[in-house]
């Protein structure tokens, strides 16, 4: 891991402060833009088909496919960034420019009003994505250079509080925006709608400097060419290891078949309930709003149904929700029951989660000391889980025309993790470590 300058004194208030504030930052683009306003913006502008390199494709279809795109480049891309994270020296450097570069394209949204602009839209979407991702491999590798062992979780927890409680301030301010467009002077809803894009865009990288003001410069170091092979190194070094534990392994494939439904009900979720319940994006911001509230509870419950009955038995009934989830979506054809849908997904939503990763961490070996490269492994394995995920439901969206349909085949991914849950046994202290 590369050093930082000499002068540089850890756990100072004022950086790690200034550290959790870039959660602030990128945070309102995971909340405002994937998950409340966008989606359902870009179905409602742009035409039910879409000309596709010489064939016709479903609006909600070309949407999941950005997704499933854009986190194709992140998956390929994760071994190289985190060899330049860990022993590159450049943290700094990729940190700004991930984030110049998300934040751009928020910005360059303003410019999609509609079918004329839906290629800009796309690729400005996407960019972002890789913007926020490729940002976060360099946030989090700031982690130990700015604070000791003993205080990582509780400066970890204060940058996820940071975010949480910033992005729901802008997704506030948006809400406020596009509902009341005329008191701000917006001639319509469209309008305002595209100004939010811009505010995520300005916050992102405004609150941002600060980080990039109080982060430690790394020390200058040479470039080194295996960095790339590094990274693919690390990741099959842990799946040789991971093979020889029966536990962990299945639990992986457990986590990789549900993570696939759970990442794109939350990817979808919007996109679903505009074009097919015909929601407002006021609304959908009053049921993300919602579904944040319920989401404390949901984790805070779960947490304390793992105290009581251990972490597979509270994964198992949150499973089962998921699934129940897939089937009576299928069937709402009201907004009120899609209200309850949204409350069902709060409710699940952070405390899937949080237990997946406290799970994999009591299934760890006790002796394993090299567990970075674990974690990288198991970040890879959930964004390649998102691709099948989105590509799937786009996929079944654009070969049936139903979206229904596509979220019935996510039921699939919750039922089959649930069967390979089952084979795990939760057992701290297996033998086997990364060789």
């Amino acid at each position: 891991m590369s050093s930082t300058s000499d002068d540089f004194q850890m756990n100072d208030k004022r950086v790690i402060n200034a550290w959790a504030l870039f959660d602030w930052a990128n945070s309102a683009f995971a909340l405002v833009i994937t998950a409340a306003i966008f989606p359902s913006y870009y179905v409602a502008v742009t035409d039910e088909t879409i000309p596709f390199f010489g064939t016709e494709i479903s609006n909600s279809a070309l949407y999941a496919y950005a997704i499933s795109t854009a986190y194709f480049l992140i998956a390929l891309a994760s071994p190289l960034l985190s060899g330049i994270a860990d022993y590159g020296g450049r943290r700094k450097f990729f940190l700004q420019f991930f984030t110049i570069m998300g934040s751009m394209a928020c910005l360059s949204l303003f410019f999609f009003k509609g079918m004329e602009q839906v290629a800009l839209g796309t690729a400005s979407f996407m960019l972002a994505m890789i913007g926020f991702a490729g940002g976060l491999v360099f946030y989090n590798a700031f982690l130990p250079v700015i604070v000791t062992e003993d205080r990582y979780d509780s400066v970890s927890a204060r940058g996820f509080s940071y975010g949480y409680i910033g992005s729901v301030i802008l997704l506030v301010i948006n809400l406020l925006m596009i509902q009341f467009y005329g008191s701000f002077g917006f001639p319509d809803q469209g309008t305002a709608t595209r100004v939010a894009f811009l505010t995520v865009g300005v916050w992102w990288i405004g609150f941002a400097l600060i980080p990039f003001r109080r982060l430690p410069d790394d020390a200058r170091q040479k470039n080194r060419p295996d960095m790339f092979k590094q990274g693919f190194r690390e990741l099959k070094k842990v799946w040789r290891a991971v093979k020889q534990q029966p536990n962990t392994k299945s639990f992986l494939f457990s986590f990789f078949a549900y993570s696939a439904g759970v990442q794109t009900v939350l990817f979808l979720a919007a996109t679903f309930a505009e074009k097919e319940l015909n929601f407002a994006t006021s609304e959908l911001i009053g049921i993300i709003l919602i579904l944040q509230i319920v989401a404390i509870l949901g984790a805070y419950s779960f947490a304390k149904l793992s105290e009581w009955k251990g972490n597979k038995i509270s994964l198992i009934t949150m499973l089962l929700i998921w699934m129940a989830i897939c089937l009576v979506g299928y069937f709402v054809q009201e907004k009120a029951q899609f209200y309850a849908i949204a409350a069902s997904v709060g409710l699940v939503m952070g405390g899937i989660q949080s237990l997946s990763r406290s799970t994999y961490s009591k299934l760890l070996p006790e002796e394993t000391e090299d567990t970075t490269s674990y974690f990288s492994f198991y970040d890879v394995l959930e964004k390649v889980a998102i691709i099948l995920g989105t590509f799937t439901f786009g996929f079944i969206d654009q070969l049936t025309g139903s979206m229904r349909l596509s979220l019935l085949v996510l039921g699939g991914f919750f039922l089959i993790g649930l069967l390979l849950l089952l084979r795990v046994r939760v057992v701290r202290g297996q033998s086997a470590t990364v060789v």
